[in-house]
C-alpha cells in the first residue's frame, strides 16, 4: 500500500487587524471543503481565537494524502482578500492578506513492532478453569518511549500480541498528536510581516468568491492598476 504523505500546515494571520482574522477563519473553511473533496484526511490541531466573532489569529491542521504536494500548490503562500470591512464600515483599505505556511515539526521516529519488548502472563479473573494456567495474557512496552498496553482478551497469545501492537500504534498516534499541538500552539507567536506580492490565490466579496490570480503583485502594482479596478467594480 502506498504510504500517504503528511504535512502540517499553518494559516496564519501575521498579527493583522481584525479583517485578516476574519479572513483566516474563511480559508480555513475553504481550504477544508477543497481537501475533503480532493480525499485529502484533515485535522485540526489548534486554532487561536480573534478578538472579534468568527474570527482567528491563526489555524493550524494536519493533511493526509496521496496528491498533497498537487494540493497544497495552490494554497501555499499568501492569499488576498479583496473587501470592504466588516468591523470598520468607513475603512479605507481594500486588500487584506493571510499566510499558508508549511511547519516543520520535530522530526518522528517511524514506529517499527521491533521497538516492542513482550511479556507474556496469566489472566486473571473469571474466564474458565483454564484461564490462570496459560500465560496468554500481553504486556506491552514500547521501549523508546516507555508506553505501556495490556491485553489479556483472547486465549491465544498469538491474537493477544496483534492487538497489543495494533493498540500500541493508535497510543503512539495520540501521543504525536499531541506534541503537534503543543508545537503548533506555542508557533503563532513567531509570525513575521506577511510577503504581500505575488498571491497564490485571490478572493472577493464577503460571499468570499475566487477573483484572478496576479503573478506579480509589487512589480506589476502600476502596469495592472487599470485590471485591478476593473476586478474590483465587477
Amino acid at each position: 500500500m502506498e504510504k500517504q504523505n503528511e504535512k502540517i500546515i499553518q494559516i496564519t494571520s501575521g498579527r493583522g487587524p481584525a479583517e485578516c482574522c476574519w479572513v483566516v477563519a474563511k480559508v480555513l473553511k475553504l481550504l477544508l471543503n477543497e481537501a475533503n473533496e480532493s480525499n485529502i484526511e484533515s485535522t485540526i490541531l489548534h486554532r487561536e481565537q480573534g478578538t472579534e466573532n468568527g474570527t482567528l489569529f491563526s489555524a493550524s491542521l494536519k493533511l493526509e494524502g496521496k496528491n498533497l504536494d498537487s494540493f497544497l500548490t495552490n494554497w501555499l503562500g499568501t492569499v488576498q482578500w479583496i473587501g470592504q470591512s466588516k468591523f470598520r464600515k468607513y475603512h479605507k483599505r481594500k486588500n487584506w492578506f493571510v499566510g499558508v505556511n508549511e511547519l516543520t515539526l520535530n522530526q518522528k521516529n517511524t514506529f517499527n513492532s521491533k521497538d516492542i519488548r513482550f511479556e507474556f502472563t496469566r489472566s486473571g479473573g473469571p474466564g474458565g478453569q483454564h484461564v490462570n494456567k496459560v500465560s496468554t495474557a500481553v504486556r506491552a512496552t514500547h521501549v523508546p518511549s516507555g508506553a505501556v498496553v495490556f491485553v489479556s482478551n483472547s486465549r491465544s497469545q498469538l491474537q493477544n500480541k496483534h492487538e497489543a501492537i495494533k493498540r500500541m500504534q493508535e497510543v503512539l498516534e495520540i501521543k504525536s498528536l499531541e506534541q503537534d499541538k503543543k508545537q503548533v500552539q506555542a508557533s503563532w507567536q513567531n509570525h513575521n510581516e506577511l510577503d504581500r506580492g505575488n498571491p497564490v490565490r485571490i478572493f472577493k466579496g464577503t460571499d468570499f468568491k475566487p477573483n484572478y490570480k496576479n503573478k506579480n503583485y509589487k512589480s506589476n502594482r502600476k502596469s495592472s492598476k487599470q485590471d485591478f479596478l476593473r476586478h474590483l467594480n465587477e
